[in-house]
């Protein structure tokens, strides 16, 4: 019970940053609509001058269904689909059977267990960066900025930004280790296939304490669907941590006619005091 308390906490504060969004509902021209004025996010999508899907716009992850939220928390009542953030935000391995995790043995034993995954020990409770791929499954929005040559993401959490070179440069050999790594993209047909490397060893691929080395390397294929819809498959590679690569899949919403808010985690922060974990 108490194991789930956290984690509804960690799912309750997402909201809560979700919830301060401004400028909602500011009109926009050249989005199109159905006859009765609503945005129609079943349009085709956009495309640059080149002919490349244009990715721009405020997208958020889609959350956990009830009973995915159920599954993760079997010890109480599941939040609605809107309160839990995506399954994988929870537990980036939430589709492996108990026991089947593709975790190296020595690599588990170094991680956080039980309270301590999300109490004291979390970068999130300490107001350290998100880092990849939790920017992208957690349940605040972010903003795709797409120019030639570049795409740049900025993200609600932690006010924080990302750039994508499509340029055609090679991820450097010797990247200064962060925490979002260093992103290269190049398109395949319509999807937008970006590799991350250069990683640094501190951040946690979700909100249950699944670590990461700096071998780190994240292959993110990014296509949009029609105009109010992303599909975004992220698949991680970490042969210091993990037995094998594994893939998830996001579904991302376009929020229209609204932006981002600065958010602050330390700020008036009163909560980590209080967490339990060493």
């Amino acid at each position: 019970m108490l194991q789930r308390n956290i984690f509804i906490l960690i799912a309750l504060s997402a909201m809560s940053a979700w919830a301060q969004d401004s400028w909602l509902n500011h009109p926009a021209a050249g989005i199109p609509r159905t006859k009765d004025g609503k945005v129609n996010l079943a349009a085709p999508a956009p495309r640059t001058a080149d002919g490349k899907p244009d990715l721009t716009g405020v997208w958020q992850s889609d959350g956990s269904s009830p009973e995915d939220a159920a599954k993760l928390q079997p010890n109480g009542n599941a939040l609605g689909e809107e309160g839990v953030p995506s399954k994988y935000f929870l537990n980036i391995l939430a589709d492996f059977k108990p026991g089947e995790e593709p975790v190296r043995p020595e690599a588990a034993a170094l991680m956080p267990h039980g309270i301590a995954a999300s109490g004291k020990a979390s970068p999130l409770t300490n107001c350290l960066p998100a880092g990849l791929p939790l920017l992208e499954t957690y349940s605040t929005p972010h903003k795709i900025l797409q120019s030639p040559g570049l795409v740049a993401i900025l993200y609600e959490t932690d006010t924080t930004f990302r750039q994508i070179f499509t340029d055609g440069r090679k991820p450097p050999e010797d990247a200064l280790p962060t925490w979002s790594g260093y992103s290269t993209g190049k398109w395949d047909g319509d999807t937008l296939v970006v590799d991350v490397t250069g990683f640094n060893d501190r951040g946690w691929l979700d909100a249950r304490g699944h670590t990461h080395s700096e071998a780190l390397h994240i292959t993110e294929r990014v296509h949009r669907l029609d105009f109010g819809h992303l599909e975004v498959d992220i698949t991680v590679n970490d042969p210091k941590t993990y037995t094998k690569p594994f893939t998830i899949k996001l579904m991302q919403r376009l929020r229209p006619e609204t932006d981002l808010i600065e958010f602050v985690c330390a700020e008036n922060e009163k909560d980590a005091a209080h967490m339990l974990g060493k």
